[in-house]
């Protein structure tokens, strides 16, 4: 009887996201448990909405055919960014968005307020919005819509609608696992407050903002980055 000898293969498959040239560890990923969608904007009003670190009259944000616009403020980036009045720590954030030829946005999380900020960048990670095709100025890939903005960039399922036109976007946040989708495809993953994301934060754009990224739970909100910029149905539901 001839001998039958039998091979074992084994195929090690490695995925990772390149951001600055480094590789990424692989994602670790937690249980989602969500709870029912609530609607932060009305599609009538600016109710359940402040101006970062303001009260009182919102002048450079108005409601528009259902839709929350950005006219812009004209003063420094990010003074009239528009800030939810309730906090969320783990969640499902879902909307829709479009923006002018030229138009820069975004849309942050865990926003932290106070006399130390200036504006919900320096703690609010950023959801990038931007014209990518009509900016006036040459884009870095961290820079561009759909980017963990200045930490991690889009993989190559990113699919933008034309200028001028609606597109829809969704955030979730779970225990520091992050998803960025666009258009009904993930474009960016990773883990926050790892040594990885610290490496990054460290060495990055946000080396000089210690506060940065640090919050667990804070209010979401959208930028006023000087240009016109729309969004409706935003809706959330928390992940428990």
């Amino acid at each position: 009887m001839a001998n039958k000898i039998s091979f074992l293969v084994i195929v090690l498959n490695i995925t990772g996201t390149i951001v600055y040239g480094t590789p990424k560890p692989p994602i670790k990923k937690s249980v989602q448990a969500k709870t029912s969608w609530i609607s932060l904007f009305d599609g009538q009003s600016l109710k359940g909405w402040h101006i970062f670190n303001k009260t009182g009259q919102i002048e450079n944000w108005t409601v528009e055919d259902g839709a929350m616009v950005c006219h812009g403020f004209k003063g420094p980036s990010g003074a009239g960014d528009i800030v939810s009045d309730l906090k969320f720590e783990n969640f499902e954030l879902s909307w829709e968005w479009k923006v002018d030829k030229g138009s820069n946005s975004g849309v942050f999380y865990h926003i932290l307020e106070g006399p130390k900020y200036h504006r919900a960048s320096e703690t609010a990670p950023e959801y990038q919005i931007i014209d990518d095709a009509g900016f006036p100025a040459k884009l870095e890939e961290w820079q561009k819509t759909g980017a963990d903005y200045a930490m991690n960039v889009p993989n190559d399922k990113k699919k933008l609608q034309p200028t001028g036109t609606w597109n829809t976007s969704k955030i979730i946040f779970n225990k520091g696992h992050v998803e960025h989708w666009l258009n009904g495809k993930k474009i960016v993953e990773f883990n926050a407050w790892t040594e990885e994301w610290n490496r990054q934060k460290k060495e990055g754009k946000w080396k000089d903002y210690p506060d940065y990224g640090i919050a667990k739970a804070g209010s979401v909100g959208f930028q006023d980055h000087g240009n016109k910029a729309y969004f409706k149905n935003i809706k959330i539901r928390e992940i428990k």
